[in-house]
């Protein structure tokens, strides 16, 4: 395993900087050691990685999976707007897809198919384009449909499962699947996957836009977004999950929260379910702001807010 010693590089999987893996120079991927994560994330804080895996395509991501030590840990990012990596960073791998299993093609009558890798927006103005309806709310998430399917994001009353038909995922030892929609259990913000595999496509039906209204409500709702939330910050989207009939966002705003700081994080004054980063803030910062806004509603309301935000990696002591 690498360590932090190493300096910040990239190579074509060199078996020198990585020995005991010794068949990795047969991939075509590419791998940053050490790569500071606050490059990638939207919130633009947070350590290195030990090691930033790009794959080249599906086949070289699978076998890259099937030849990774087993007890080595890995996590997948698209656009990283729903990952905090603490200031010590993560020992393990990023295997990140944005951009790269971005396919997005119709793969039948009224069927989509969408990479991981593929933006949300991209996938909903492309339905719209292609006459369909349905997943509008899209355009408004910051992420990737790897992350939209694994948390079965959603927005303005709609969520991405509503209209999956099927996805293919992959697994720790790089197998493929393809299941059907009602192979999954699914729920507001919840998906029964298991922890060693991992959202690769998936089809989604959508219906025809036969009053040709797509168009419109995808602009409405990117400029209700625009007026509602703190669109050309440095944030992860939401920070916390909606509370069963409630909003996150309400209960902070009742204890009064909007606009606390912690060093450069601040609660948003347009949306309080966003922290923004104002500039220079670190990873810690962010999270004792989060642990606040929690301990706060927890108190004043007795609501437990559950954060959508992931956060790994290794605090730095103080």
């Amino acid at each position: 395993m690498l360590t932090a010693g190493y300096l910040h590089d990239e190579i074509k999987l060199s078996p020198v900087a990585m020995a005991e893996r010794t068949d990795e120079a047969t991939l075509r991927g590419v791998v940053k050691l050490q790569e500071p994560m606050s490059k990638h994330t939207s919130w633009r804080a947070g350590g290195c990685a030990d090691r930033f895996y790009i794959p080249a395509d599906l086949a070289d991501l699978s076998q890259y999976l099937s030849q990774c030590q087993h007890d080595e840990a890995l996590i997948w990012m698209g656009l990283g707007s729903n990952l905090l990596v603490r200031d010590g960073g993560y020992r393990g791998t990023v295997i990140a897809v944005s951009g790269v299993l971005d396919e997005i093609f119709m793969s039948g009558t009224n069927v989509i198919k969408v990479g991981a890798g593929t933006s949300c927006n991209k996938f909903a103005r492309h339905a719209v384009q292609a006459g369909l309806r349905g997943i509008e709310f899209l355009a408004g998430i910051p992420g990737t449909i790897g992350g939209a399917l694994a948390m079965n994001a959603g927005a303005f009353g709609g969520e991405t499962w509503d209209y999956v038909k099927c996805a293919t995922t992959i697994s720790r030892n790089g197998t493929i699947r393809t299941r059907a929609r009602d192979e999954f259990e699914v729920s507001y913000r919840f998906v029964n996957l298991s922890d060693d595999e991992w959202f690769m496509s998936a089809e989604f039906q959508l219906p025809p836009d036969s009053n040709k209204t797509a168009s419109i409500r995808l602009r409405e709702l990117l400029a209700k977004r625009s007026v509602s939330q703190p669109t050309g910050q440095f944030s992860c989207g939401s920070v916390f999950r909606n509370p069963a009939g409630d909003y996150a966002g309400r209960l902070i705003d009742v204890c009064d929260l909007k606009g606390m700081s912690v060093g450069k994080a601040r609660v948003s004054e347009k949306h309080a379910n966003f922290i923004i980063n104002e500039g220079g803030a670190s990873a810690g910062e962010i999270e004792h702001l989060i642990k606040i806004i929690q301990q706060r509603v927890r108190e004043q309301t007795g609501v437990d807010l559950e954060p959508e935000v992931r956060i790994i990696g290794e605090t730095v002591a103080p």
